[in-house]
């Protein structure tokens, strides 16, 4: 279906892959929403549409408390749809430091770091082999687990959906009472990415413990030299099998990258905690930026 004109949009589709896949590759992308497969499974929760502003494709989408935004535009006269886009009303988000100090030098504009959507960086073979004393605990969780549980660790594939539905269920059922606007949009996404892998180009591990799925981590290519770490999830009551899932991803999954993005925390204490205990490389910062 052809993308209608601004202020006019449309809902995104997946027949939209081919298209947005060859600009992500021209763009080479280093914030976490910008592919194909983050937006399609997000589209319910962010209401994303697409519209064109001239040869300037526009990705408009909602937050999560409701506020409507645009993603950086993609091509075409960038700094003429912004300044349209700003003097509407609208809020971009998503924009990294170097579009930021490419496009957004302008003092009628209110710029905030968005220190909850930051993306996490990190050397993907460092978490692939958890070298050293600082990932002493990470290795000991591991071990811990390994200790007591034979396992076998497998790349995914469509024998692997139903055990990991299942286990999605069991995830939602123990975390669904606690309070995160996220939760209940990440579930819906995660388990059309089980579904959809192939159409979307996914690629992930799994984790069986006696012949149960009891974990499973899925990702992406985010550009040339970074994956992307969309959904993990694990058996919350077997100790280590995080550590051992996040390690086996990034050891045996695009290893000729040289980083992992492991996406944001979203504000929520313990994720924090988590992703910087792995010691990131860098945050990728985001920027909201609208007229003041």
């Amino acid at each position: 279906m052809a993308i209608p004109p601004y202020p006019a949009s449309r809902p995104l589709e997946l027949a939209d892959k081919t298209v947005l896949d060859g600009i992500f590759a021209r763009l080479q992308p280093r914030v976490s929403e910008l592919t194909f497969a983050n937006l399609y499974l997000f589209r319910a929760a962010h209401a994303y549409r697409l519209t064109m502003m001239n040869d300037a494709l526009l990705i408009l989408g909602r937050g999560y408390e409701g506020g409507d935004y645009f993603l950086p535009p993609l091509g075409g006269d960038i700094g003429k749809a912004l300044a349209t886009l700003l003097e509407d009303g609208r809020t971009l988000y998503g924009a990294d430091e170097a579009f930021a100090g490419k496009y957004l030098q302008r003092t009628e504009l209110e710029i905030t770091e968005d220190r909850d959507n930051f993306d996490y960086l990190y050397l993907r073979q460092e978490l692939a082999e958890l070298p050293g004393n600082r990932y002493h605990k990470k290795k000991n969780r591991i071990n811990y687990f390994t200790g007591r549980h034979p396992h076998t660790v497998e790349l995914y594939g469509e024998q692997h959906r139903e055990g990991c539905l299942r286990l999605l269920d069991e995830w939602y059922r123990v975390r669904q009472a606690i309070e995160s606007h996220s939760i209940a949009p990440e579930m819906e996404a995660n388990r059309e990415a089980l579904t959809l892998m192939e159409e979307l180009q996914l690629q992930g591990i799994v984790v069986r413990v006696a012949g149960e799925i009891k974990a499973f981590v899925l990702g992406e290519r985010l550009n040339a030299t970074t994956s992307v770490c969309h959904f993990e999830k694990a058996d919350p009551f077997l100790d280590g099998l995080y550590q051992l899932a996040d390690r086996e991803f990034n050891r045996l999954l695009f290893t000729d990258c040289i980083h992992v993005n492991r996406e944001q925390d979203l504000g929520e204490p313990g994720l924090r905690e988590s992703k910087l205990s792995y010691h990131p490389l860098e945050l990728v910062k985001k920027y909201r930026i609208r007229s003041r």
